[in-house]
């Protein structure tokens, strides 16, 4: 494994700690609209200052910048309506756990990434693992509603992290592409805050700080999970930043007293072992 690939593991694994956090954040909080909305705000702000620092992306990138924007509009609808159906245990593991297995098949039909064999099986049982949650939940695959919208929340996941990552290595900026792209969910933060401006006024400052907070770390999440993407293969990168799904469920059992906890432990080490196998490969 070289130096970069390293680099990128140690980056995506940051990035999926901090994903779970702000994720915890929208499916806690009482209004989670709005708290979507507050946790875009500071997406513009660091998107500004990116790219102000930072040279802009080249003329090729521009098309997976709104591609991606458009994307990130149905992602965040089907978000929102899985977690306001479904449960947290239920949901998340399946939104996350099928995006390895199509980033990497996406990989390999647009860029022509491949993986050996053993890639492939770390793919799969980090698929398996972030799915076991889900089929041993209370309610397991029974509310079917919330399961459509988890698996199209996975399938749009796939969709951005796909274009991002192919728009980041032509961008000849990473840097100044993550900027932009952070600026454009300004279109988002717009819609919500219209549809939403009669409770803005109402927002406990208590909320928005929980929002902003969650907000920076969701920033910081995308955009390591980007810059990781020009460092190592896109499957490779997804795979490894689908182990929010173990830091998703152990908020769960320490935070909100989630239960049973056993399945939350086998599904870490099978995420593990998929980890390793990926990590090795790379």
């Amino acid at each position: 494994m070289g130096d970069t690939t390293d680099l990128a593991v140690l980056l995506v694994l940051c990035a999926a700690f901090l994903h779970a956090i702000w994720n915890a954040i929208i499916k806690g909080s009482g209004d989670q609209t709005l708290s979507l909305g507050l946790v875009s705000l500071p997406h513009v702000v660091i998107g500004g200052a990116l790219a102000i620092i930072f040279l802009p992306p080249l003329e090729e990138s521009w098309p997976f910048i709104a591609a991606s924007t458009g994307i990130h509009f149905f992602y965040y609808a089907f978000l929102l309506r899985s977690y306001r159906i479904g449960d947290l245990s239920q949901v998340y593991p399946i939104s996350r756990g099928i995006a390895p297995v199509l980033v990497t098949l996406g990989a390999q039909i647009f860029t022509g990434e491949t993986l050996p064999l053993l890639g492939w099986a770390g793919v799969l049982l980090v698929s398996i693992g972030v799915s076991l949650p889900a089929f041993f939940s209370r309610t397991g695959f029974g509310n079917r509603k919330a399961v459509l919208a988890a698996l199209m929340t996975g399938v749009f996941i796939a969709s951005y992290s796909v274009v991002d990552g192919i728009g980041v290595r032509v961008s000849g900026s990473p840097l100044g592409y993550i900027g932009w792209l952070f600026l454009c969910e300004i279109f988002v933060i717009l819609f919500i805050f219209h549809r939403r401006r009669s409770r803005l006024r109402e927002t406990p400052s208590r909320v928005w700080i929980i929002g902003l907070l969650g907000g920076a770390a969701s920033a910081a999440a995308y955009g390591l999970a980007i810059y990781a993407k020009t460092l190592a293969p896109l499957g490779t990168v997804s795979a490894v930043r689908e182990s929010s799904v173990v830091i998703a469920a152990l908020i769960g059992v320490i935070w909100f007293h989630e239960r049973p906890w056993e399945i939350r432990l086998i599904s870490a080490i099978v995420v593990a072992a998929g980890v390793i196998l990926l990590a090795i490969v790379s």
